[in-house]
């Protein structure tokens, strides 16, 4: 084992998060040393990551994008390609890419009081060496879901199926599906991407789906945008359509959640504005949930209902009772001919990309902490982390933090405090699940991942108005953070004299 130079950060993952982390980390603390780990050959996470055909964002780039780069392109919902290219080009300029060490995957991290520091076991993914680096922190930007597999249930006789079953996070570059019958299981954001894509060549696309989700259609272009962009320039009419969209998110958000009625009916009106007349809307895309439970799916340009609407793609809700050699037969005891089945059925969540945690020799049972404004979790020093939005735009949650972990670091520089710790001094607080939403993805990991409390400094908000009060307004000052000083300097003198 090989042991590495000291960096101040390490930000692992070089995604969208571990991008703008290391922006911040570089425009307020230029001196700072920092390197980011990524433990795949590229950067970009997700939108590298998934190669499916269609695959593009659904949110817009306006909001989506780091308020300190505008996003230029006319579309705001936009494609992976173009994503990955604005991402990069943010690294690029700002000299980011410099520092991305690829294929380097964290497997566990110590915390040393006494050192004020961690030891981080890093694997080379591509050689298997193991290495050691210590830093003073970790910013973990990976995200909540695992890149190497995603989720599939069990499904009642599919090794009897004669054709080809594909989970979407594992797309095969050479898949041709050119006129044939595809039937594609599930109805989240992959689903409702892959189908208007593929149902262009393929013979017919079938929606699976066991029950229904809220889909909303939305423009691919803002007019607003691209017209505050003529007129005012890239980076103000950026900035003008970004705070437009932000209230427009807010408004939604908040109208959903006090009158989940009035939505319900207000999507279902603009769902049947799309289809045919006669068109079952109700046993298609009427969810037996809340509005805003969970994620609603946008369909740029209505898509999805012109692809139904022409006869090149159908939804049929119904249950599994199993694969057959030449498709699926349903409970409904119809039988789906199919010559390629893709199962679009969700991701497996991972906390902090399934790396280790311990302080002083001590294992960290994530379960047992409680998570500090949705950035840190208790018992934990030096350690912090980015996740997004679940009901908004993911990065406008990432921006609020990077920002206050800077003012964090400042402040700890200006006091000569070393050490970061939240501690929780109520020990009955009642607690609940770190995300608040019933998707599946997010219920199958509950068990997994830190809790969080129901007030501040403890509640993970999802409000961006909130958290610009909490990260970016309030102090960083904090009883419940406990600041020391001197563990770092003593062990530099102790080492001196050895």
């Amino acid at each position: 084992m090989t042991h590495i130079e000291n960096v101040e950060v390490l930000i692992v993952g070089a995604g969208i998060s571990g991008i703008g982390a290391a922006y911040y980390l570089q425009q307020e603390h230029p001196g700072r040393t920092y390197a980011i780990l990524e433990a795949r050959g590229a950067t970009g996470g997700t939108w590298d990551l998934f190669r499916y055909p269609g695959i593009r964002s659904d949110s817009d780039l306006h909001t989506f994008g780091y308020e300190f780069k505008p996003w230029r392109d006319e579309h705001a919902i936009a494609s992976a390609d173009k994503i990955l290219t604005y991402l990069r080009e943010a690294a690029s300029e700002n000299g980011i890419d410099e520092k991305v060490r690829f294929h380097h995957k964290v497997l566990g991290a110590a915390w040393s009081s006494a050192e004020a520091r961690w030891v981080v076991d890093v694997e080379r993914t591509d050689t298997s060496e193991v290495l050691q680096i210590s830093a003073n922190w970790i910013f973990c930007a990976g995200g909540y879901y695992r890149y190497d597999e995603g989720y599939t249930p069990h499904f009642e006789g599919r090794e009897r199926f004669a054709g080809e079953v594909v989970h979407p996070q594992h797309w095969p570059e050479d898949l041709d599906y050119s006129g044939k019958k595809v039937v594609v299981i599930g109805s989240g954001a992959t689903a409702v991407t892959l189908i208007p894509s593929m149902a262009r060549t393929a013979g017919h696309v079938t929606m699976l789906q066991r029950s229904p989700t809220y889909i909303m259609p939305v423009p691919s272009k803002d007019a607003f945008a691209n017209i505050a962009k003529k007129v005012l320039g890239d980076k103000r009419g950026y900035a003008l359509t970004r705070r437009k969209n932000i209230v427009k998110q807010r408004v939604v958000y908040q109208f959903c959640q006090k009158h989940p009625g009035a939505a319900r009916r207000l999507i279902r009106h603009l769902n049947a504005r799309q289809l045919p007349n006669g068109y079952p809307v109700d046993e298609h895309f009427s969810p037996n949930y809340n509005p805003w439970d969970q994620r609603v799916c946008a369909v740029p340009d209505s898509d999805l209902f012109a692809a139904i609407s022409n006869g090149s793609a159908s939804v049929i809700t119904d249950r599994i009772a199993t694969f057959t050699e030449r498709g699926i037969r349903l409970e409904s005891g119809r039988e789906l001919e199919a010559d390629i089945v893709i199962t679009a059925t969700g991701l497996n969540m991972q906390a902090f990309g399934g790396m280790s945690l311990s302080v002083d020799g001590k294992p960290v049972n994530l379960p047992d902490t409680v998570a500090y404004k949705g950035m840190m979790i208790t018992g934990v020093p030096n350690f912090a982390f980015a996740i997004g939005y679940t009901n908004s735009s993911w990065t406008l949650k990432v921006g609020l933090l990077c920002e206050h972990f800077c003012r964090l670091l400042a402040h700890m520089d200006e006091h000569g405090f070393d050490t970061a710790r939240p501690e929780l001094d109520n020990a009955t607080m009642e607690t609940r699940p770190l995300l608040d939403f019933s998707a599946g993805y997010v219920q199958r990991a509950m068990g997994d991942l830190p809790r969080q409390g129901t007030g501040r400094p403890w509640l993970t908000s999802m409000s961006y108005h909130t958290d610009v009060k909490m990260l970016r307004g309030d102090t960083v000052v904090d009883p419940n953070l406990k600041l020391t000083a001197g563990a770092r300097s003593a062990a530099a003198s102790k080492a001196s004299k050895a």
